[in-house]
């Protein structure tokens, strides 16, 4: 147990230092980097890299920006596997949908509670 956690923080925290090491060192808009993340994560599990990852690091590679790409993908190909073309769409929004759900809940919320800049 405790070396699955060690595990897991070692490669999230490789996968965010690598991340903040692109933002330090390009000076890229944080936006790109996001995209970039996301796009790496979701190329790697086109080529059957990312599950690989994920079994090893566990949430340390899920939770992460890469995992929402890995989730995307993984679940557009089970989609697609099922229903065809249309699976494609439908697989992704399934595999997706509940982060993406709490993600805007949690955002309205904690913006109606606190006093957001901008």
């Amino acid at each position: 147990m405790v070396k699955d956690v060690l595990v897991a923080f070692a490669i999230g925290g490789g996968l965010c230092a690598l991340a903040q090491l692109v933002l330090d060192l390009t000076r890229t808009n944080p936006a790109y980097v996001m995209v970039l993340f996301v796009s790496l994560g979701s190329v790697a599990s086109g080529l059957g890299l990312y599950e690989k990852l994920a079994q090893l690091a566990g949430a340390g590679a899920v939770v992460p920006l890469p995992g929402f790409g890995h989730a995307l993908t993984s679940g557009m190909l089970e989609g697609a596997a099922r229903e065809g073309f249309l699976g494609l769409l439908k697989g992704g929004l399934e595999a997706t949908s509940m982060g993406l759900t709490v993600a805007i809940l949690f955002g309205y919320l904690f913006s109606i509670l606190f006093n957001p800049k901008g």
